[in-house]
Formats: structure tokens, C-alpha cells, sequence
């Protein structure tokens, strides 16, 4: 069996992303590139129910429990170096990493946000609060992104980005669900393949 690219989800909270992603991985989708790994920054995250029913190995690192950013991402670390895992997915991770970790991670750890950036990105922008400031602005179109991730919050480059109307009935939480049903949940899959793709290429 040809390699697979080695990877690990982290997660806060439903897990709704790391279900399309597994669901992908069943369906071929994902097909170059493996979950190995969850880490929830949250041990009551329903993400980890939803591994420990595909059978993927899983774990919780809280950050509140380490004492400090540091032994929270020593500890991570340790456990992406113990499953051999070639890049993250951030799929609703709420804990900021520093920019030790995501220069030590260069281009091989990957977010999805639920705009379509540069609007309604960076500190402060995460989850209904983007929806509720597309709203609040008027447009007409949003959307959700997968990119690179660096120092800066939602600032690295894009590899997809995908629209989505917005209805004039739109509350923050039915655009919240359109995004994530006919974006997040195609994109995020699709950027993941790309990117295991391109780290087996880069490996032979």
C-alpha cells in the first residue's frame, strides 16, 4: 500500500469539520492523507466521541490543566512526534498556538474560517461573531476559507475559498449552518488532500 500522509485534527468543541473530514476519508475524498490523531484543547469536546467511534487514537491537552501556553504545546508536540504526523488540521480550535509553534509547523498545519478572508478575519473573529458582523455589514456574499496558518491570526495564504449567498432572512445562525453545509464541509476535505498530495510529493 503506497504511503499516506499522516494527520492530526485539533479541536474545541462538536467536531463537526473533523466529521467531514472523516466522512472523505470513507468516501475517497481524502485519500492521500490519514487521521492518525484528535487533540481536544476542551476534554468534554463531543470531537473526541466522534474519533473514539471511527476509531481514531484521541486526546485531550488543556491548556487551563498545563498551567501555561508553553507545557500546552510541549505536550501537543510530544504526541505529533509519537504518531509521526506530517501536518494539522485546525477544525474549530479555539486556543491561539504561538509562533514558536507555527514557525516550527511551516506551512504544514492548515485552518478553516468561516469567511471569506480578508473579511471578517483575525482576533476576535471566530464562530457566530463572523456571521453576526457579515450581517451587521450588509454583504451580500460570504463564505469560508481554508489557509495556511503563521503568526498571525488568519493570516497565512488561502488554498480554497469557497460562496455562499446570503438570504435577507439570514440570522447569524442559519448563515452559520448554509456556510458550514456548502462550504466548510467541502473545502476543508478537499484542502487536506491537496496538502497531503503535496507533502508526498515533496517526500519522494
Amino acid at each position: 500500500m503506497s504511503r499516506k500522509a499522516n494527520i492530526a485534527v485539533l479541536v474545541s468543541g462538536g467536531g463537526t469539520n473533523l466529521q467531514a473530514l472523516i466522512d472523505a476519508q470513507k468516501k475517497g475524498v481524502l485519500k492521500s492523507g490519514e487521521i492518525r490523531l484528535v487533540i481536544a484543547s476542551n476534554p468534554n469536546a463531543y470531537a473526541l466521541q466522534r474519533a473514539e467511534q471511527n476509531g481514531i487514537d484521541r486526546f485531550a491537552v488543556s491548556k487551563k490543566a498545563c498551567g501555561s501556553q508553553q507545557e500546552f504545546e510541549k505536550q501537543i508536540i510530544e504526541l505529533l512526534e509519537r504518531y509521526h504526523i506530517d501536518f494539522i488540521v485546525l477544525a474549530g480550535f479555539l486556543t491561539v498556538l504561538s509562533a514558536d509553534f507555527t514557525a516550527r509547523y511551516d506551512h504544514r498545519i492548515i485552518n478553516i474560517h468561516p469567511s471569506l478572508i480578508p473579511s471578517f478575519c483575525g482576533d476576535g473573529f471566530y464562530g457566530l461573531r463572523v456571521h453576526e458582523a457579515a450581517l451587521a455589514k450588509g454583504v451580500k456574499v460570504t463564505g469560508a476559507t481554508v489557509h495556511y496558518v503563521n503568526e498571525i491570526p488568519d493570516g497565512g495564504e488561502i488554498i480554497l475559498q469557497k460562496a455562499v449567498n446570503i438570504r435577507p432572512d439570514d440570522t447569524p445562525e442559519t448563515l452559520q449552518k448554509r456556510v458550514m453545509r456548502l462550504a466548510e464541509w467541502k473545502i476543508l476535505p478537499q484542502a487536506a488532500e491537496l496538502v497531503s498530495q503535496k507533502i508526498l510529493s515533496e517526500q519522494k
